[in-house]
């Protein structure tokens, strides 16, 4: 697939393919897909609290700084005109408050027993969780129930900046915004409870809070629910005492909070009983105001004005703005499980594939090279090889030199493709007498390699790319699976022959693993879904049956193969084939490559869809090739980036040293996978020290290259057939040269 061509033209509902540039914007959407997954991910891991987690909680801090009025003073602590001041719960008063919701399993069981008992409650929320479960919040306000901000994440203010205290603040009010249309001016800060849990380092947390207008609200009686001490400890713990007025703290979320659903209506009955009035933070405060009447209130129930004076109607700006955030945070909560059940998806299915290609490609090199093993009686006829070849002139000597080397008696057949370079001449300048140049005009690969099969003198035909060079015996190896008769093609073994620098050694590693390893799997199960371009070999007849090399799709080699599996002709793997080829040699290079490759082969299955629906021998693709590649080739790969976000997101955010481990088990996984497959090719493993590398750099660019090819799919992209840059430097390895897996 390596030679280019100026001329491309063909259809198929994954897009008409011109002499045109891919449009920019296809590959800007591709990394805004990327990128928008993770923004996604980073959004849900902030509400989750394992992005900007701090869990710190300050304790045993002196208080030198704080006014002792304040320290011994009543629960609602604000600043009017900028001096401290706090107020006390009326007697025979309760403010029920409830911290670290909402939660949509008990928050709203909650809410049912207030209902129930007619009495209010004040809720300090949770910014984050205010996001994910808006329609609590919404019920909370509907129902006459007061609400307070307790901050976005829960972390201790006294160890945040001020902006950090601020963002905490503001981000609360917009989630409660959005979710009901309010904000509020109480407040309370996590891991707070009495007065004299002030000290010197939050001391100006609260100032600045009252400056902004808060009221920060502590407590008088702590049910400590928390530690699930049993209903009769909750409801005596959160009792005050000889009929004092108290703010009472309770908790709907944070962990199982069945034991404060059976304590609260035990509590509310006890404390109704003993004439104690219920109340929200706003109404015990206008009752503790002079020449209020809430002292007239019936005991037991609601004191003061249904309209909470702690709420305020959000503007317009601020509810949409509020909005946005929990759409986004909905679209987040949806997106990020689907993510990760992807995620597992795609881990067993990589753990699958490489078990497999193991167990299969050990079961291929033993059967292939037991003993006796043989194709049948040995192919000693002459062959066609056709060397396809558009200004190539850097290349066609070498490879032709190379061919003239063979051991195999071979009639060489270069179609020049309209070359402005000179390559023809090149070819025939050699003298070699087994060669013949035919020229034509330039119309593409697949019409030069139609042109060589036509000429053709003989009934197998191997066909190259014209920057490639064999072996002397690759043609011989190549063609001995042709003894029986139901094979009608055979792919060879490509090899990077340019392996010297970083690029070239990661594709090295790739066609090792990745292709041969491959092909290897593929032949045992009789679902070959690639003739590589550099080195495949036809019989002539299978060729002309399928009509041919097809215009259709940018991979004519996978075209081609799949055509030939639906013919019902067998495609098997030659090992031993050995063909160098010049890989290429810059990123940019390899990124046009590669994305041409991975359309083409999505052209192809497209092209031959039909398969599925096969029958007998000839639908074998289609039942077991199809499935595999599409899995294996375009759905794994397209979503294995999650394997690295997730790792990535874990180690930043979550535990590092346990995500490092993960990420090096699954390296040493594709480590031995590696180590097997250049053991099974007799490759020197001073290469796979690449492969860590390969890991973090090059397998990220291969990803991105088939999100953009698959992008490109998706919206019907039109691309066009570009020539890579050729430097010749590819020869074949000296014959007596040792060929051994040891460094």
């Amino acid at each position: 697939m390596a030679s280019s061509r100026r001329r491309h033209a063909g259809v198929g509902r994954i897009g008409r393919i011109r002499n045109q540039a891919v449009p920019k914007p296809r590959a800007v959407m591709a990394l805004l897909l990327l990128l928008g997954l993770v923004s996604m991910m980073l959004l849900d891991g902030y509400l989750r609290t394992e992005i900007g987690s701090d869990r710190r909680v300050r304790s045993d801090a002196s208080a030198d700084s704080v006014p002792d009025e304040v320290l011994d003073g009543g629960p609602f602590l604000s600043f009017p005109g900028g001096e401290a001041r706090t107020e006390s719960v009326p007697d025979k008063t309760i403010v029920l408050t409830f911290d670290d919701g909402p939660d949509p399993e008990w928050t709203d069981k909650v809410l049912d027993i207030l209902d129930d008992n007619e009495v209010p409650g004040t809720f300090f929320l949770v910014g984050s969780m205010i996001s994910r479960h808006p329609d609590v919040v919404r019920r909370m306000v509907d129902e006459g129930n007061e609400v307070g901000a307790h901050t976005f994440t829960h972390v201790d203010l006294s160890y945040q900046s001020e902006a950090r205290v601020k963002r905490e603040i503001a981000q609360t009010q917009l989630a409660l915004a959005g979710a009901a249309g309010i904000t509020t001016t109480l407040f309370r800060a996590p891991y707070s409870s009495t007065n004299d849990a002030i000290d010197d380092y939050s001391w100006p947390v609260y100032q600045r809070l009252g400056a902004m207008g808060y009221t920060s609200v502590f407590i008088d009686t702590d049910s400590e629910d928390w530690q699930r001490p049993g209903v009769s400890k909750i409801v005596e713990w959160a009792t005050p005492k000889s009929g004092e007025g108290a703010s009472v703290l309770f908790h709907d979320a944070g962990g199982d909070r069945s034991e404060t659903l059976a304590a609260l209506p035990a509590y509310i009955k006890k404390m109704k009983a003993k004439g104690y009035t219920f109340t929200t933070v706003s109404g015990a405060q206008r009752r503790s105001a002079p020449d209020e009447g809430d002292a007239a209130a019936p005991s037991g129930t609601v004191a003061g004005d249904a309209e909470q004076a702690a709420h305020r109607p959000a503007d317009t700006v601020t509810r949409w703005e509020g909005r946005a955030l929990l759409a986004a945070v909905a679209v987040a909560e949806w997106t990020v499980p689907g993510l990760a059940v992807l995620l597992a998806v795609v881990g067993v299915a990589v753990i699958a594939r490489f078990g497999l290609m193991l167990l299969l490609a050990r079961r291929h090199h033993r059967r292939r090279n037991r003993r006796g093993f043989r194709w049948g009686p040995e192919v000693t006829g002459p062959v066609t090889v056709i060397v396809p070849a558009y200004n190539e002139k850097e290349c066609i000597a070498a490879t032709l030199n190379s061919l003239a080397a063979s051991t195999h008696p071979v009639e060489i057949l270069v179609v020049d493709d309209g070359s402005t370079d000179g390559t023809a001449e090149i070819a025939e300048s050699l003298g070699l007498a087994n060669v013949r140049v035919v020229r034509q005009e330039n119309a593409g690969k697949s019409a030069a390699l139609n042109h060589g099969v036509r000429q053709a003198r003989h009934g197998i035909v191997v066909m190259m790319d014209g920057d490639t060079v064999f072996e002397p015996d690759t043609v011989h190896h190549l063609v001995q699976p042709f003894a029986d008769p139901a094979v009608g093609a055979v792919a060879g073994n490509a090899k990077v022959g340019n392996r010297s620098t970083v690029i070239g050694a990661w594709q090295h590693i790739e066609y090792v693993m990745g292709f041969n390893l491959d092909r290897r799997m593929y032949d045992l199960l009789r679902c070959m879904p690639t003739i590589p371009g550099a080195v495949g070999a036809f019989r002539r007849e299978a060729v002309l049956e399928v009509g041919g090399m097809s215009e259709d799709t940018l991979a004519e080699d996978t075209d081609i193969t799949i055509a030939l599996h639906r013919s019902g002709w067998r495609v098997v793997y030659a090992e031993h084939a050995r063909a160098w080829t010049e890989a290429p040699a810059s990123l940019g290079q390899l990124w046009r490559q590669r994305y041409r490759w991975s359309y083409g082969t999505m052209q192809a299955l497209w092209k031959h869809r039909g398969s599925v629906t096969d029958r007998g021998p000839s639908g074998r693709f289609g039942r077991v090739g199809m499935p595999l590649v599409v899995l294996f080739q375009i759905v794994t790969p397209v979503f294995a980036p999650l394997i690295d976000v997730f790792t990535l997101y874990a180690m930043l955010f979550v535990d590092f040293r346990a995500s490092l481990l993960a990420w090096l088990a699954v390296l040493g996984v594709q480590l031995f996978c590696a180590a097997y497959a250049f053991r099974l090719d007799r490759e020197r493993y001073r290469f796979l020290l690449m492969l860590p590398l390969q890991q973090l750099a090059y397998r990220q660019l291969m990803y991105l290259v088939l999100i953009h090819s698959c992008v490109t799919a998706a919206t019907g992209g039109r691309l066009r057939w570009q020539k890579l840059k050729r430097t010749g430097e590819v020869g074949a390895p000296d014959p007596a040269a040792p060929r051994s897996g040891a460094l």
